[in-house]
């Protein structure tokens, strides 16, 4: 099983019954097809950065589960079936990226690594 994250934006003007019939729905396809849900985020209304279908504004989700390529391919023919969601991606993970606040401060204070070798000999090379 691969790790996949999906942010899809639907209408703003939506009910709060119609909000949780599309959140229902996202759970149900992943429970069919045997995928495990790791996290559904409601992220609020939020301005769009260029509207879409003649909406300003949009209510963004975050979907974070494990599952297979099939699945994927379910969940977005789901996603682009139903009217009210408005935009959708799906990007598979590498691995768990840590979290920023997980960091120490002591390397973020560090000064940047210099560059190696064999890189500062090109970049000499072609100013000459």
């Amino acid at each position: 099983m691969r790790m996949y994250e999906t942010i899809f934006i639907v209408q703003p003007d939506l009910g709060e019954e119609e909000l949780k019939g599309i959140s229902a729905r996202v759970q149900e396809v992943i429970a069919s097809m045997k995928g495990e849900l790791k996290r559904l985020e409601d992220w609020g209304a939020r301005k769009l950065a260029y509207p879409i279908e003649k909406f300003a504004r949009g209510r963004y989700y975050y979907l974070r589960f494990d599952g297979d390529a099939a699945l994927i391919a379910e969940l977005e023919r789901r996603l682009r079936l139903n009217d009210k969601v408005i935009r959708y991606q799906s990007v598979k993970l590498e691995k768990e990226a840590p979290a920023a606040a997980a960091i120490p401060a002591k390397v973020a204070e560090e000064e940047p690594v210099e560059a190696a070798p064999e890189a500062k000999a090109e970049t000499k090379s072609e100013e000459e």
